[in-house]
């Protein structure tokens, strides 16, 4: 690791602090968790200090709120350096709402599309002019071939998977590099209630991919690994039958 900070975007992801605390315990000093209401932060910080952190700073962070990603960013940029950050903020969404209440349709967009596209752009800008920095981004297999089932979150990830891949691309050459994880249904806070699908992984087997392939400077990381030629084969899949596939 730099000299400069762990910056999580999202900073009660599960997901987004076992990836953090993986950091801490491989040498990053500073961490910096940004999430709505940052002075209830207490478990995640404390989580972050006995893993050997020196220093976590809690910052608040709307996600939705677009106007104000420029001033975290180089705030945080500007106190401490980003090392690495790690866009960790999504939400499911109800897709039955979804379905017939556009402005339910479009929350979930906005937040697992649009608000991800404006803080990542910020992100490469300030990683550019520094000449270093790594990004972590979560596309998932939902958007790998859009299902019926949940084709709004889906629809949201297939455009952050592009988006992503084409930053990765501009990127090149810059000393920025970008980690595009592509998991499979993850058994977590936000999926409870919800029945496991085939291939399900556990926030703390994400995150030990997010660190290997962070170290490796990867492009691309399907966790779990078996879900990339799953899904070569699934693309190949009828569309009538396709769109029988659960979520």
């Amino acid at each position: 690791m730099g000299s400069g900070a762990v910056l999580i975007l999202g900073g009660r992801s599960e997901i987004g602090l076992a990836v953090a605390q993986r950091l801490v315990e491989g040498g990053a000093r500073t961490v910096v968790l940004a999430a709505r209401q940052a002075d209830t932060l207490v478990a995640e910080r404390r989580l972050l200090l006995d893993a050997g952190a020196a220093v976590v700073e809690c910052v608040e962070f709307d996600a939705d709120d677009l106007s104000r990603h420029a001033q975290l960013v180089a705030g945080v940029a500007d106190t401490h350096g980003i090392d690495v950050a790690v866009v960790s903020f999504g939400i499911l969404g109800d897709q039955a709402r979804a379905e017939t209440d556009a402005e339910h349709a479009v929350a979930v967009v906005h937040t697992d599309y649009v608000a991800q596209v404006s803080v990542l752009t910020h992100l490469a800008q300030v990683m550019r002019t520094r000449g270093k920095g790594q990004l972590v981004v979560f596309s998932s297999v939902a958007g790998a071939r859009v299902r019926r089932a949940n084709y709004v979150y889906g629809s949201a990830k297939a455009g952050l998977d592009g988006f992503a891949s084409g930053l990765a691309d501009a990127l090149v050459g810059s000393g920025v590099h970008l980690l595009l994880l592509r998991p499979g249904f993850v058994i977590g806070r936000m999926t409870t209630g919800m029945s496991p699908a085939p291939f399900s992984s556990t926030p703390a087997q994400v995150a030990d991919a997010v660190v290997a392939g962070l170290r490796r400077r990867r492009g691309v990381v399907w966790v779990p690994r078996v879900l990339q030629p799953v899904f070569a084969v699934m693309r190949l899949v009828p569309r009538p039958i396709w769109r029988r596939m659960p979520r």
